[in-house]
């Protein structure tokens, strides 16, 4: 364990040691990220399928309900936040984030302000949020949040490599790059979100041709901007079948996949790999992450979760906006983060959560 003296000595700043604790607790084993970090527009569309109404008293008590589960900090050691989210209050007056450092979660902010076409290409995008991101670090660190996350999304349009394009590739990886400098500069350690969507007709060996591209690619870019791995962690997609493809690849094939991918890009000094679910179901994504974690071959990093509707989908529809469906609710969620909990150590046998867990959760095109 180096000293922040030695750290210091080494260019790595002056957060140095801070980022690898908190990224190596982010990542201790059994535990992963609660995503509770949609967006104005996008937490609305989730209350209109429970006729909730989408104003901010009614997104903190869901939230709230959240972060107040009992026993959550056993499975759950970071929360990303909405940046209305960050400076909420419980009902007795308490921030949100000082109950979840009470209980000894890290919580986190996502930074990035969504996507923007590239012009000339197949419906590529590259993600905005850079300019002023600097001073919303610092102020994000002085709130307490403690790692951010930014989104990138790429597309596999074709069966013959031409998308995710290299353009497309490079401008998302430098812009990621760019993003984890910045953060590692203001105390925050930076989740690299890289997500090549499974949306289309495409094979699971197509998906991971294409992932294997743009991770090779995102760890060069931070290599060349100086970017700490250590005080890092990666959210990808797990490689799997396009949502149109007949056959799907089972849960066994895309821990084989995806396992790797990983191994043939990501080096061994970042500490964790924090999956995003990508639409499947809670309990396709519970038995996905199982897998993975049973994987043939060498694994030297955690592979967990950061989940946000592989968490909470049957937990939104215990609740309905209603108080008293409050204990149910939270019941909901706290078995589900379980699930994960025993799927990042390889033991989750399945079953949790019943029928409900089964649903999907896919939307094409997803934004958060």
């Amino acid at each position: 364990k180096y000293s922040t003296i030695e750290l210091n000595k080494m260019s790595l700043g002056p957060y140095a040691a801070e980022l690898i604790e908190t990224a190596r607790a982010i990542a201790a084993p059994g535990k992963g990220i609660l995503a509770a970090d949609e967006s104005t527009g996008t937490i609305g569309s989730r209350f209109k399928a429970i006729n909730v109404e989408n104003i901010e008293e009614n997104r903190r008590k869901y939230r709230q309900l959240l972060f107040k589960t009992e026993g959550l900090e056993q499975y759950i050691s970071g929360v990303i936040l909405f940046e209305e989210t960050l400076y909420q209050k419980t009902d007795e007056g308490a921030e949100f984030v000082a109950l979840l450092k009470e209980k000894g979660i890290i919580p986190g902010i996502k930074v990035d302000k969504g996507v923007k076409p590239l012009a000339g290409t197949n419906g590529e995008t590259v993600t905005q949020g850079m300019d002023d991101l600097d001073v919303r670090c610092a102020k994000y660190y002085a709130q307490g949040a403690r790692f951010a996350k930014w989104r990138a999304v790429l597309n596999i349009k074709d069966s013959i490599g031409a998308t995710p394009s290299q353009v497309a590739i490079d401008e998302n990886a430098q812009t990621l790059a760019r993003y984890a400098s910045i953060c590692q500069q203001n105390g925050l350690v930076p989740i690299v979100e890289p997500e090549v969507l499974m949306d289309g007709d495409f094979t699971i060996e197509v998906a991971a041709a294409a992932t294997e591209r743009v991770l090779a690619a995102v760890y060069k870019a931070l290599s060349d901007h100086h970017v700490m791995l250590e005080g890092t962690l990666l959210k990808p997609n797990m490689v799997r079948s396009g949502s149109d493809a007949k056959p799907q690849a089972d849960a066994n094939q895309i821990a084989l996949a995806t396992v790797r991918v990983l191994q043939h890009t990501m080096p061994c000094a970042v500490p964790g790999v924090t999956f995003l679910s990508g639409g499947m179901s809670e309990e396709e994504a519970s038995l996905a992450l199982n897998a993975i974690n049973q994987a043939p071959g060498p694994r030297p990093w955690s592979l967990t979760f950061s989940y946000g509707r592989a968490l909470q989908q049957s937990c939104l529809k215990a609740w309905m906006g209603q108080d008293a469906n409050v204990p149910a609710a939270q019941a909901v969620l706290l078995g589900r983060a379980q699930a994960n909990s025993l799927a990042n150590l390889g033991k989750y046998a399945g079953g949790a959560g019943g029928e409900a867990a089964n649903t999907s959760s896919f939307v094409k095109g997803y934004v958060y």
